[in-house]
């Protein structure tokens, strides 16, 4: 019964052209109204490439500004810390430091003499996949 009731329906529907559609009824409209909408329809294209530049310059400026300040606090914080060193504030223990560092190359000599690590196989493995 039912396929034979799908073919009866040719001629009573009208198509909808959906990109009409929704230029007629945009979502920002149901929501905020009919005096609101995107800026393209507001505004020309030479204020908007204004209202852009100037906000991409005020976005510039800021994060220069920010960048410097955390640049500035970090050096001089590297500053501090050498100036705490070097007046004794700070003790290192360089025999603690040598024997890191000699347990840090053994294992760096292990690995060398082995083979490469699995977790490194399996990278290399899947980059030349990702590149076809």
């Amino acid at each position: 019964m039912a396929a034979s009731s799908q073919g009866n329906f040719e001629g009573k529907f009208e198509s909808l052209d959906l990109a009409e559609f929704a230029r007629k009824q945009p979502w920002w409209r149901k929501l905020f109204g009919q005096d609101s909408g995107p800026s393209v329809e507001k505004y020309s294209v030479a204020t908007q490439l204004l209202i852009g530049g100037v906000t991409g310059w005020c976005t510039g400026f800021i994060f220069q500004k920010v960048g410097k300040l955390a640049a500035t606090a970090v050096g001089g914080g590297f500053f501090l810390l050498q100036i705490a060193n070097h007046t004794g504030y700070i003790k290192v223990d360089w025999q603690r430091v040598e024997k890191d560092m000699k347990k840090a190359k053994e294992q760096l000599k292990i690995r060398k003499s082995n083979q490469i690590p699995t977790e490194v196989k399996s990278k290399a493995e899947e980059v030349p996949k990702r590149i076809l």
